[in-house]
């Protein structure tokens, strides 16, 4: 998924780091690209009140959104993507301060009397993207199109596919780019492997 961090490089430059990446799981392991995958959910085009000043904000004219949209048509364009969108639950969206807003309101050191509309997140929640991935897991499994599944990711959802891809025998890797992930997701795949470059942390001692 995307947030405004995503927008510091353009959809052309995400779209050829997304088919690199997965081209070098393939070269590195000396495999076969079978097809990638990319799950994501289209952006709301539902027009909300802001909840400070009140104004209508249009958030398919968002820099997310049209940034997301740009990525699609990037993605389109590359061989041996398969797009997998699922769908955009908008009908009552809800507002809520930022984790760092909330933890400087519940410090006292801002007032909610002071917040302005850039210190809320929108909460729309996202559908069918899991099925579309468990389904697609288990298809390619079922019929031994493949041999081995990468899948670059982070959360615990993928647990049943991954169960599943490897009864029917698929070496079934984790790619979770170098973010942490829970100990225990580690008895559910065959192998923990990140190519793209590590990120680099600055701790400054206080």
């Amino acid at each position: 998924m995307f947030t405004q961090n995503t927008i510091r490089e353009t959809p052309i430059v995400v779209a050829k780091a997304v088919f690199a990446h997965a081209v070098t799981h393939a070269k590195k392991d000396k495999e076969h690209l079978y097809r990638i995958f990319f799950y994501d959910c289209p952006p709301s085009k539902k027009k909300v009140q802001l909840p400070i000043s009140k104004k209508t904000y249009d958030l398919s004219k968002s820099p997310v959104a049209q940034f997301r949209l740009e990525l699609y048509e990037q993605l389109k364009q590359k061989r041996k993507v398969a797009l997998r969108l699922g769908k955009v639950n908008d009908t009552q969206p809800t507002w809520y301060p930022k984790k760092e807003v909330m933890r400087q309101l519940i410090n006292g050191k801002v007032k909610f009397e002071n917040l302005v509309d850039g210190d809320f997140a929108l909460d729309i929640k996202q559908k069918q993207i899991d099925m579309k991935l468990g389904v697609d897991i288990a298809s390619v499994s079922f019929k031994q199109q493949v041999s081995k599944i990468v899948l670059v990711a982070g959360d615990s959802d993928f647990v049943p596919a991954a169960k599943l891809a490897r009864r029917e025998g698929i070496d079934f890797i984790l790619d979770p780019m170098w973010n942490h992930i829970s100990p225990d997701l580690k008895e559910h795949i065959d192998g923990l492997m990140s190519y793209c470059p590590k990120p680099i942390f600055n701790h400054k001692s206080k």
